[in-house]
């Protein structure tokens, strides 16, 4: 039941907007996807990042068509983690595109069938999405032959100047994305900027800096770590799976806020993690 308000939630509420001439974020409310190549260079090629819930994938393949012509399909599919609603489309859209998907190693038992995450934890918050959550898929999928893991050397594929960079915590595999260059950040779940287990901060986009969402994150030690890396980055634009982007002053103030008082902000203070 829980899966399918947020499915329709996301169904009903599905916009786009540039945060950069070559960044693209499909809004789905629920949670956020990510195009990445300028349409107008000449090579016109782009990555996509996370592919949303299982009925996200027409909207991007939509944004996809409109952004980048009928015939131009991305060079991979990046995904932060292997959740459901980063992984929902991925199956269909990587069939559709015939393109590779890459994954951090860790996360690659939980996208070719092998390993299950667990059950989301409903007493880590009061919010309706934390409450409904256990509901939430938790079974991994199998992508078989189209999925590989992500070059150890930091590099992602299909994007030049980009890292992935390794902030386990949300889950033991998780990976943010850093361009050195502008510095800007797509943090995936590492944090957020929505106090996602609340239904109304979530349809509201209710500005509130957190962690990563409470119900399905396993290492509240690695997540706190995780953050402060992500902060030593000096980030100047983060842009996260979950509420709107944050630049500047803004994100500085707010990070350190966050990497200063995390167990308060952040940590839950009843969850079947914390103590493993």
């Amino acid at each position: 039941m829980g899966n399918k308000i947020v499915e329709a939630l996301a169904a009903i509420t599905e916009t786009t907007h540039e945060v950069t001439s070559d960044i693209l974020v499909m809004d789905f409310t629920v949670v956020n996807v990510f195009m990445v190549g300028n349409p107008l260079s000449m090579e016109n090629e782009w990555v996509l990042i996370d592919t949303g819930l299982e009925n996200s994938s027409e909207f991007i393949l939509q944004c996809a068509k409109k952004r980048f012509g009928e015939n131009n399909k991305p060079q991979a599919i990046i995904l932060t983690h292997g959740h459901f609603d980063h992984v929902g489309s991925v199956i269909k859209l990587s069939e559709c595109w015939n393109v590779p998907v890459y994954i951090h190693e860790i996360e690659m038992p939980y996208v070719t069938g092998k390993k299950d995450y667990p059950v989301a934890d409903s007493t880590t918050d009061e919010g309706m999405v934390a409450k409904m959550s256990p509901t939430f898929p938790h079974t991994s999928i199998d992508l078989g032959f189209r999925v590989f893991p992500l070059p150890m050397d930091g590099s992602i594929p299909g994007m030049k100047g980009w890292e992935w960079i390794h902030t386990p915590g949300h889950t033991a595999g998780h990976i943010s994305l850093f361009r050195e260059k502008d510095r800007v950040l797509i943090v995936g779940d590492a944090f957020t900027t929505t106090k996602q287990e609340s239904l109304l901060s979530v349809i509201l986009h209710s500005e509130k800096i957190s962690g990563p969402p409470k119900y399905l994150t396993t290492d509240w030690t690695e997540a706190e770590e995780s953050i402060k890396k992500l902060k030593n980055l000096k980030p100047k634009l983060a842009i996260p799976s979950h509420g709107k982007s944050i630049k500047g002053e803004e994100l500085t103030k707010h990070l350190s806020m966050l990497v200063n008082n995390f167990d308060d902000i952040a940590k839950p203070e009843k969850h079947q993690y914390l103590n493993k």
